[in-house]
C-alpha cells in the first residue's frame, strides 16, 4: 500500500512563503506527483503537478507564484509557495499516479493571514 507524507503546511503573512513536502513509501515507478487544493463547499482544484521527467503543469491561480520540484531518489515532491495571499488558505492534498491509480495524501492545512 503506497502512503503519503505531507508536510510544510502552518499559518503565514499575506506576501510570506511556505515549502510543503510528500514523500512516497514505499518506492515505486511513479507517473507524477502533485498538489491539489479544496476549500470547503468547492472542488478539488489543480494546484501543480509534476511528471517524473521533469514536466510540470500549474493552476492559473498561483502560475509566476508557487513552483513544483521532485527528487526522484526520494520519491519526494516539493510545492515551494511564495507571495502568499488569503485564498490560498484551505487544505492542500498530495497526489501520486503511478499509472495504474491514484494515490491521495491525508491533507495539511495553509492558512495565509491578511
Amino acid at each position: 500500500q503506497v502512503q503519503l507524507v505531507e508536510s510544510g503546511g502552518g499559518l503565514v503573512q499575506a506576501g510570506g512563503s511556505l515549502r510543503l513536502s510528500c514523500a512516497a513509501s514505499p518506492s515505486i515507478f511513479i507517473n507524477f506527483m502533485g498538489w491539489y487544493r479544496q476549500a470547503p463547499g468547492k472542488q478539488r482544484e489543480l494546484v501543480a503537478i509534476i511528471n517524473w521527467g521533469g514536466s510540470a503543469n500549474y493552476g492559473d491561480s498561483v502560475k509566476g507564484r508557487f513552483t513544483i520540484s521532485r527528487v526522484i531518489a526520494n520519491n519526494t515532491v516539493y510545492l515551494q509557495m511564495d507571495s502568499l495571499k488569503p485564498d490560498d488558505t484551505t487544505v492542500y492534498y498530495c497526489k501520486l499516479n503511478n499509472w495504474a491509480q491514484d494515490y491521495w495524501g491525508q491533507g495539511t492545512q495553509v492558512t495565509v493571514s491578511s
